[in-house]
C-alpha cells in the first residue's frame, strides 16, 4: 500500500477544517472528523520533520563530502 503524499494529506486536512468550520455535522461526526484531522496533522508534521532531516548543505572540501544539517530556527 502506497503512502499518501504530503500534498494529498494537507488537502484532506484543509477539507476537514472547512467541514468543521461550516458546523453542519453532528457533534459525534464532528469529533470523528476532528480525530481524523489530528491524525493527518501528526502525519504531516512527521513528514516535515523527515524532510528537514534530509535537507542538508553539502560542502566539498579536499575531495571529502561534509554534511551540515539545515536549520530552520532563527539564529
Amino acid at each position: 500500500m502506497k503512502q499518501e503524499s504530503f500534498e494529498v494529506k494537507i488537502k484532506k486536512l484543509e477539507e476537514i477544517v472547512s467541514s468543521l468550520e461550516k458546523g453542519e455535522t453532528s457533534l459525534e461526526d464532528s469529533l470523528k472528523i476532528f480525530e481524523d484531522g489530528m491524525k493527518l496533522a501528526k502525519d504531516c508534521n512527521k513528514l516535515l520533520q523527515e524532510a528537514e532531516k534530509k535537507i542538508t548543505i553539502i560542502l566539498e572540501s579536499n575531495g571529502e563530502l561534509n554534511e551540515n544539517n539545515f536549520s530552520t530556527e532563527d539564529e
